[in-house]
């Protein structure tokens, strides 16, 4: 891997900076936060006449083609303005599970649709126990005349309420499988859920014998799990650069607050504590960021440790992003906790996004079986080798 951007990815980085800046300063975010769904249709289009809405997908669904670095690249600068909205729901978790389990037929008629703007979705995994893993899925589909039947309940599903249409995770037998299902199926009903961050809306949706067309089953068995691995891997990539670029945002706040407080006549910046805090801001971002790049790129290149790396990210991140907004706090005296600082929001979208696609105590067990897994693997290798030589 580069270790540094490129020029191209340098000047993405720039236009995006520049954008998301212009178009969704911290009082749009506020105004949004207010609303039932987070979501502005207006500057939903603007990002999709930037391309950002097909940043990932092939040229032929409407998209840009881009890697999933470029993506970490993006997804740092929204992190930065705390963009709200169905971004993250669309592309990675519905967009990537489409494009990893869909037909050609099926990823022309919703990729292209989310890629041009046309389209927000979202993923509906998790269930009332709250677990990230597959083997969870409980809500039961069964075969109809016409399609497929879904009955039960999914949890703390995001976006659902700005969503066009959903990809839902259902069981029958002991196979996990993915379906699309309409926004205005009969039958669903969406309910809105309390969220400590405004920004990102959460929803019960409850299944009452949802028709599904046939059309619109996507995969069962090995190929929706490998769908659904994937999409949560490259979602969890895409989170943890946000919370980066949320980690460098409020780092930025507190240097400029350190640099004009004043107390004893000189800038608080001058005392040795809040340079500690200050610098311990600076490691845990670095930190991040060196963790989340090298993620995307072995996401990318499909690396043997890509899924170690991952969870090495967000477990670091998950309590990163939480120690800098503690630190950023710190140094504004407490006041950095109050409605009127801005910094308080972007502790929310801290402690949020610590447990979504699960907290560090969940990636460090995550660590831990693939690192006895490869052990083992090793083992058996070798032990195979020698039987082999002998």
């Amino acid at each position: 891997m580069q270790f540094g951007l490129t020029e191209t990815q340098q000047v993405l980085r720039s236009s995006a900076r520049e954008f998301y800046s212009e178009e969704c300063p911290i009082t749009e975010v506020r105004r949004l936060m207010e609303t039932g769904t987070a979501f502005d249709p207006a500057l939903w289009q603007k990002m999709a006449q930037q391309g950002w809405t097909g940043i990932i997908f092939a040229e032929e669904y409407g998209g840009l083609g881009l890697g999933l670095v470029e993506m970490a690249v993006a997804f740092e600068e929204m992190g930065r303005t705390l963009l709200p909205g169905p971004y993250l729901s669309t592309v990675t978790l519905a967009g990537v599970a489409i494009d990893a389990a869909g037909t050609p037929d099926q990823k022309v008629r919703y990729l292209t649709r989310i890629s041009m703007g046309e389209a927000r979705s979202t993923l509906a995994l998790l269930e009332p126990d709250a677990r990230w893993e597959p083997e969870a899925v409980k809500l039961q589909v069964h075969p109809t005349e016409d399609g497929f039947a879904l009955n039960g309940q999914k949890m703390f599903v995001p976006d659902a309420g700005a969503a066009d249409f959903l990809v839902c995770a259902a069981r029958r037998g002991p196979d996990v499988g993915l379906f699309i299902v309409p926004r205005d199926a009969p039958g669903l009903t969406i309910k809105p859920l309390a969220a400590i961050d405004g920004t990102r809306k959460l929803y019960r949706v409850d299944f009452a014998d949802v028709p599904v067309a046939e059309e619109d089953f996507l995969a069962i068995g090995d190929s929706a799990r490998d769908a659904l691995e994937r999409a949560l891997a490259v979602s969890t990539v895409a989170l943890t650069a946000e919370m980066v670029g949320g980690m460098q945002r409020v780092m930025e706040i507190a240097v400029e607050y350190a640099k004009t407080r004043k107390q004893f006549g000189k800038p608080i910046g001058q005392f040795q504590a809040v340079q500690h805090l200050c610098a311990d801001m600076l490691l845990l971002t670095e930190s991040s960021r060196s963790a989340v790049y090298y993620a995307a790129w072995a996401l990318q290149e499909r690396a043997p440790d890509a899924a170690l790396a991952v969870s090495i990210a967000k477990a670091y991140a998950s309590d990163a992003y939480r120690e800098v907004g503690n630190r950023g706090i710190q140094v504004q005296g407490g006041m950095g906790f109050t409605w009127e600082n801005n910094l308080h929001l972007y502790y929310r979208r801290a402690k949020a996004s610590e447990l979504m696609f699960g907290d560090a105590a969940y990636h460090r067990e995550r660590i831990a079986r693939l690192v006895i897994d490869t052990a083992q693997r090793k083992t058996e290798h070798d032990r195979v080798k020698a039987v082999v030589r002998s």
